[in-house]
């Protein structure tokens, strides 16, 4: 039997994936797609009145295409705020370098290195005297 987190997972990846593709073409079809796809996560977000509907991807959604379409003089906090919320390190690279954020990732931390064991490789054959 399936989890329904399951379903909405994927639900959410796709609207995620819309956001990249709107990002890359511009296109109209793909602004409508990634609504549709809010629309519906929207309806997953529970059941209220009508005068209550939640609409966070909706609202979300509008405001990053208007952002990746260069609308609000705050575009680009928007799109890195919303970049830095995406769990996934490729999808994430992926959208920044579609809305054309410069930085990177920040490097992984240069924790020190463990000493090395001088007896780590005693006891082994040289590289030469090994037969094979």
């Amino acid at each position: 039997m399936l989890n329904p987190l399951d379903g909405s997972h994927r639900l959410l990846h796709a609207w995620k994936l819309a956001l990249l593709r709107f990002a890359v073409t511009r296109d109209e079809a793909d602004r409508l797609n990634v609504a549709a796809l809010a629309a519906e996560l929207d309806r997953l977000g529970g059941r209220r009145t009508a005068d209550e509907t939640f609409h966070f991807f909706r609202r979300t959604s509008s405001q990053l295409c208007a952002a990746i379409s260069g609308q609000p003089q705050n575009a680009a906090d928007i799109l890195d705020r919303f970049c830095q919320q995406i769990e996934e390190p490729r999808l994430r690279l992926a959208f920044a370098a579609a809305v054309g954020i410069t930085h990177s990732d920040p490097a992984p931390s240069r924790a020190p290195r463990p000493k090395r064991n001088r007896d780590l490789f005693r006891g082994l054959p040289a590289r030469g005297s090994a037969s094979l």
